[in-house]
């Protein structure tokens, strides 16, 4: 049963993850916001979840495959990430790729650190 809620949380997140490329498509940043941001709400949902289920026990183990490995699994996306950065550095945009780096990175890091404590 537990494959069922990946699989549906999975497909949630990644619908999730494309309406958000959609709604970003419009803007001329030329930092990768979509997916930056697609991290950062996977982040945010991840967080929420461990601290519901670990320090109060409120969230059911269903919720854990379905939300964490599903729904984030399918909204976060390691891969575009890299591969957005690789283009910048490629493109010679050097500032642009390094400032993607240290904001994802900063940014999801710091929603554990904020979340969790």
């Amino acid at each position: 049963m537990n494959v069922l809620y990946v699989f549906i949380g999975g497909g949630l997140g990644s619908v999730l993850r494309f309406a958000i490329s959609l709604i970003m498509a419009k803007t001329s940043l030329t930092l990768p916001i979509s997916t930056l941001l697609s991290n950062v709400i996977a982040c945010v949902l991840f967080a929420s979840i461990i601290v519901g289920f670990q320090q109060r026990h409120l969230v059911p183990d269903t919720y854990k495959y379905l939300v964490i490995v599903g729904v984030c699994g399918g909204l976060s996306t390691f891969s575009t990430f890299s591969f957005e950065t690789f283009e910048l550095f490629k493109q010679g945009m050097f500032a642009w790729a390094i400032t993607n780096i240290v904001l994802s990175v900063s940014l999801c890091l710091s929603v554990f650190y904020f979340v969790t404590k």
